[in-house]
């Protein structure tokens, strides 16, 4: 493998926003010749599954302005940065649904985009808690929903819903249902 890794040899700032920074980078390529790439540097997330005791799970709906397009999806957030992505799935599953989670199960991670951006979403499993009240962030837009395993996979499977972490994240419950994992 190592005969085709790329080393970085001068990274550049050209945008430093308050989720993102944008870099310019200069990578030295296998054979000694050296290549631009660009980078988006994200601090991570993660996305949770809180199931309720019906065997429903708790979706948001929301306008996301990047796809222009209202979209369905499981609950997600942004890490503060040095935060412990389980710390993150606590505070934003409280944030977005108001229900405190219990027993946390880690389903894997996600690499939305791996050719130039460095989020990795790091996915869990819980069960609702305590109702303790929802939180959304001042800009923050959302509605709430439950579908079964099945309705989702049925979403997904008809088009209309496309996140990557949703449909990552239902193979996955599936999967560790299955296996007696959940």
């Amino acid at each position: 493998m190592d005969q085709i890794k790329e080393i970085t040899r001068k990274q550049t700032t050209v945008y430093d926003g308050h989720i993102i920074k944008v870099r310019l980078d200069e990578a030295e390529l296998p054979d000694g010749t050296t290549a631009p790439r660009e980078v988006v540097v994200h601090p991570g997330g993660v996305g949770i599954a809180l199931e309720d005791d019906e065997g429903k799970f708790f979706f948001v709906t929301q306008w996301r302005y990047g796809q222009e397009k209202v979209m369905l999806e499981y609950p997600a957030g942004k890490k503060e940065p040095g935060e412990d992505p389980l710390t993150t799935a606590k505070r934003e599953i409280i944030e977005e649904t108001g229900y405190e989670g219990e027993g946390f199960v880690r389903l894997g991670s996600l690499v939305p985009t791996p050719a130039y951006d460095t989020e990795v979403i790091e996915l869990y499993y819980a069960r609702q808690g305590k109702f303790v009240g929802q939180h959304l962030d001042e800009d923050e837009n959302i509605n709430l929903s439950k579908l079964t395993l099945d309705e989702i996979t049925q979403k997904i499977l008809s088009g209309e819903v496309d996140d990557a972490k949703t449909v990552a994240m239902t193979f996955l419950i599936k999967e560790f249902k299955a296996g007696g994992r959940l």
